[in-house]
């Protein structure tokens, strides 16, 4: 009985160790590898500097790129991955960046205001010169010796003046006033006056200045240009006065 159960013992432990030298020489299958990392997603930025021009200046623009394979800007078309370009639209723009690769595609803008320069100012104003102006401006008074009514010889200029610029300007009528200084009587004065404002008067239509346009008055020593009581101020007020009529 003893050595029947040596055996069954014996037997037991061949078979485990033939059990285990056939689990040890059997290998694990090796885990299959991890699939490839995705391909990088692009990125893309543009920006344009200044970002606010008038119509006829120039900006730049500026775009940059990665992981990128096609990049293309709206109303320029493809360009390179990174780079820059002068514009110089005439409106406000936005500039659309799209950059394309095997990670997918990215987008970015920038925008460009375009503002319209301010209208040139406006031509200096001429100041309106009237008829009356001109008459002022070039017309001369014609001036006379003590209780003489004869046109003096250095007034024959002022004369000539008074009828190159009258004869340009036909449209325009005036009154002649005769002056003189304050000797003598009144009335001799105003006789005196009448006297200037014709001889005046005379002289202009005889160079072809149409009598119709000119009217004469006197007013003897009334209305003196100057008030003083000395020769000086006397050969002022003898005189014949040219007046622009309205």
């Amino acid at each position: 009985m003893k050595h029947q159960s040596m055996k069954w013992s014996l037997l037991i432990v061949t078979l485990g160790a033939v059990l285990t030298l056939g689990a040890c020489g059997k290998k694990a299958a090796p885990p299959p590898p991890p699939p490839p990392p995705p391909p990088p997603a692009p990125t893309a930025s543009i920006s344009v500097t200044p970002n606010s021009i008038q119509a006829g200046q120039s900006a730049s623009l500026t775009w940059q790129t990665s992981n990128a394979t096609d990049v293309s800007i709206d109303g320029i078309g493809a360009v390179q991955p990174n780079g820059s370009q002068s514009v110089s639209p005439t409106d406000s723009t936005t500039y659309h960046l799209t950059a394309k690769g095997s990670g997918g595609s990215q987008e970015a803008t920038a925008r460009l205001t375009v503002t319209q320069p301010p209208p040139p100012p406006p031509p200096p104003t001429t100041p309106t010169v009237t008829d009356e102006d001109l008459f002022s401006q070039n017309i001369k008074d014609v001036y006379f010796d003590y209780d003489k009514s004869d046109i003096r010889g250095d007034q024959q200029s002022s004369i000539q003046a008074d009828v190159q610029f009258l004869n340009a300007h036909a449209n325009i009528s005036f009154t002649i006033e005769g002056h003189c200084d304050e000797r003598g009587s009144t009335d001799y004065n105003l006789a005196l006056g009448d006297q200037r404002a014709s001889a005046v008067k005379n002289a202009l239509t005889a160079a072809g200045v149409s009598a119709g346009r000119i009217k004469t008055i006197s007013y003897g020593k009334e209305k003196p240009f100057c008030t003083e009581s000395n020769e000086a101020c006397w050969q002022q007020n003898r005189r014949g006065h040219l007046v622009y009529q309205k």
